[in-house]
């Protein structure tokens, strides 16, 4: 089989599948693990998917820019940030992640509601102003791509903070993978956070539900549980629920 046969049989079974065996692939088309990772690794580094142990699953889109992420499956983010909006309750203090699905949330928070929110996100910050919730915001060195601090600065203060609840964003939430991000740095940002909260609940637009990013943020089972967009991938949803992380789904 030429390679060109090749890539777009991959493709095609990681859409069906959403996932690539690299051993099972190898023995479809008696050719050696060797081809098929090599395969696959040029098309992760195209984009089109995202390595694994073993194989492939697919690659996050939502490790665009923070403007392009804007645009991308807002209407899942709202189903999403409406379900998260409960978890948030009178007096408590609860710590945002930054990015456009947790931005969201605070759309669905009642500005009346009195709590306490920290963040590392400026944007989360101002949508805050006009909302009866402290804001404690956490400085640091600015990580444009996802508009947060990071860095020593932001580790050092979200050390001394103490909270029920923790809504993390992440880019890929995957069975086997867990969950995801695409950059290492603030991957640690988000464990610091979550190692801060009481409760820890991960929120996952359509998009993120059976893809993955390079960098483990944490394992399924060290969280809480997931808030999903019941409208995501069936396949992936399922697989999910297999693990017996708790899954609360919007919409």
């Amino acid at each position: 089989m030429l390679a060109a046969a090749r890539r777009e049989l991959l493709l095609d079974r990681l859409t069906r599948d959403r996932r690539i065996v690299a051993k099972e692939i190898a023995a479809e088309l008696d050719l050696s693990e060797d081809s098929i990772r090599r395969d696959l690794r040029e098309l992760a580094a195209e984009g089109l998917l995202t390595r694994v142990y073993g194989g492939a699953v697919p690659a996050s889109p939502a490790v665009a820019d923070y403007g392009a992420r804007t645009s991308i499956a807002s209407d899942s983010k709202e189903r999403v940030a409406a379900a998260a909006a409960k978890l948030v309750q009178p007096g408590s203090t609860v710590i945002l992640d930054g990015g456009t699905t947790t931005l969201a949330v605070v759309g669905r928070l009642p500005r009346s509601l009195e709590c306490t929110i920290v963040t590392h996100s400026p944007t989360i910050a101002v949508a805050l102003v006009d909302h009866a919730a402290e804001v404690i915001l956490i400085g640091g060195r600015l990580f444009r791509h996802s508009m947060v601090a990071s860095g020593a600065a932001a580790v050092e203060a979200a050390n001394r903070i103490n909270a029920d609840l923790f809504l993390l964003g992440v880019t890929g939430i995957h069975p086997t993978t867990g969950l995801t991000t695409g950059d290492a740095d603030e991957a640690a940002m988000k464990r610091v956070l979550a190692a801060r909260a009481a409760e820890t609940y991960a929120l996952g637009s359509a998009e993120k539900v059976g893809a993955a990013s390079p960098h483990q943020v944490l394992p399924l089972d060290a969280v809480t549980g997931l808030v999903l967009d019941a409208r995501s991938d069936a396949i992936s949803l399922a697989r999910l629920r297999e693990t017996g992380v708790r899954i609360v789904e919007s919409g």
